[in-house]
């Protein structure tokens, strides 16, 4: 990866970061990369955080448990537009240990360091047969332990 022009300030140290590239289709009739693309793009980094933390689909199933999106909450800040590079972060802010998660993240532009979006997902942990919220099993606690502190988060 090119060193941007500016350097990227990120909101926590140490992030989770997933590489996206501004697609085509992912633009829309403004010219700018669509709104819930960056909502897709939130969902990926969480996933990809998920499998380097060594839990996967496959390991939610094998539990009988899983973490699902109760929330989102996003705030867009500049466009990205077809063939800029965006860098997304995650941080784990929030694990009660029972059954809800927090993840933060920020989006920049890869070559000018400017912060595109902020945004949290709030999760939540589920019996994967019943659907319903259980208690969080300790391999999540481990796993999905807190790698940025946010007060009240």
């Amino acid at each position: 990866m090119a060193s941007p022009t500016s350097p990227i300030v990120w909101d926590w140290p140490d992030p989770f970061i997933h590489e996206v590239q501004v697609e085509p289709r992912h633009i829309d009739d403004f010219q700018h990369t669509n709104n819930v693309v960056y909502l897709s793009w939130m969902a990926k980094t969480a996933w990809e955080h998920s499998k380097a933390l060594g839990i996967d689909f496959a390991y939610y199933k094998r539990l009988n448990r899983g973490m699902v999106v109760r929330r989102h909450e996003l705030e867009y800040l500049a466009a990205s537009y077809e063939g800029q590079r965006v860098l997304v972060a995650t941080w784990i802010t929030g694990n009660d240990g029972r059954l809800r998660l927090r993840r933060r993240f920020q989006m920049v532009n890869a070559e000018t360091g400017q912060t595109l979006l902020r945004g949290l997902t709030d999760f939540v942990c589920i019996d994967i047969e019943s659907g319903r919220a259980t208690r969080m099993p300790p391999q999540f606690i481990v796993a999905y332990r807190p790698t940025a502190r946010v007060e009240g988060d």
